[in-house]
């Protein structure tokens, strides 16, 4: 049997029972070691057949087992399990966001790096196949110059006690640092790095302290313009979750690919742009947008056997990587500033 790297997990419910430890069991070099969360463990550890269920992050990371771990805890407690992690020599994949701010950041990087672990964030949606197929048809020059994307995603969550997204101080703030952030890595992904953002937040239906409601205006060094919307306050039901990217000839729309599936649907329409000019801008035109297909990922079970997979070659990951997350969050810094300055800032 091929190598597989022993994974312990800091903190074990929330999205990593629900979606994260499901798909590290599907990955094919990856082995789970051992559970640790300081309410319920032995449930998770009884759900998913783990031997070694901990109460304490000591006792895990003291487990000469385990390898590496992943940490899906509260962000509050990110920097110090990260740098706790790195003093004890094992590899880090951590949730997203890094840490509550870019300077707990450049320390557990600093950490990480001083003590030689790998370290990759776990912002998912690049390994989705929509999205995969998206870049691809991009990089082979299928849309022209991209112009201008728009990426979307909202949820209705409505006041739960104890929630730590619900708070700044435990979650770092609200709809922005959680979603909008996924949605900031995924278009650079497409379009590559920001150059300047702004952003409106506000808390306009929840009862809670943290931002229910963000829109971001971003610029990239391409000079292509985005708008992303996330939203802590609209019904599921009544968001899409669409994706669009426009270039100079023609587009690709998917809906229901952003989000922790793997499915939903993507179309596009290429080779336009060198039609003559409409003087009478009626936009009847027929559009005939093709379906496009797409491996269908789970995209917790590839970025689990990617991050493996560079730990049993000896590589720092190439995609989510610490310069990223350090980018990432200064990004949020900027986008916050942003919002209370209510001006432009540059990256």
């Amino acid at each position: 049997m091929a190598r597989r790297v022993n994974l312990g997990v800091l903190g074990a419910g929330g999205i990593a029972m629900r979606k994260t430890i499901p798909g590290m069991l599907k990955a094919r070099n990856c082995r789970l070691a051992a559970v640790m969360d300081p309410v319920g463990v032995d449930r998770v550890a009884a759900a998913f057949g783990v031997a070694k269920a901990y109460t304490s992050e000591d006792d895990l990371l003291a487990d000469p087992e385990v390898e590496a771990v992943y940490i899906a805890s509260p962000v509050a407690c990110h920097a110090s399990q990260i740098v706790r992690a790195a003093e004890a020599g094992k590899h880090v994949l951590c949730e997203k966001p890094l840490c509550l701010s870019l300077r707990q950041a450049k320390e557990a990087v600093a950490a990480c790096r001083k003590h030689k672990v790998i370290l990759q964030e776990g912002y998912m949606m690049k390994f989705h196949g929509a999205h995969a197929k998206i870049k691809e048809l991009i990089e082979a020059g299928r849309l022209g110059k991209i112009v201008y994307m728009r990426a979307q995603l909202s949820c209705w969550y409505p006041r739960i006690p104890g929630a730590w997204r619900q708070d700044p101080k435990t979650g770092g703030g609200g709809a922005l640092i959680d979603m909008a952030t996924h949605l900031y890595d995924l278009l650079e992904f497409f379009a590559g790095p920001i150059r300047r953002i702004a952003a409106l937040t506000a808390t306009l239906v929840q009862d809670y302290k943290s931002d229910d409601a963000s829109t971001t205006l971003l610029e990239f060094k391409s000079g292509a313009q985005a708008t992303v919307d996330c939203f802590y306050c609209i019904p599921d039901e009544a968001s899409r979750t669409r994706l669009e990217v426009y270039g100079s000839q023609g587009a690709m729309l998917s809906e229901g690919t952003i989000g922790q599936g793997k499915n939903g649907k993507l179309e596009g329409i290429y080779g336009l742009g060198d039609a003559v000019y409409d003087a009478a801008q009626n936009k009847d035109v027929a559009r005939k947008f093709q379906r496009i297909p797409f491996k269908a990922v789970n995209p917790y079970t590839a970025e689990c056997e990617y991050f493996a997979d560079c730990i049993l070659r000896g590589r720092a990951p190439a995609v989510n990587d610490a310069k990223n997350a350090l980018h990432l969050m200064s990004l949020v810094e900027n986008a916050y500033g942003s919002s209370k300055a209510r001006r432009l800032l540059p990256v």
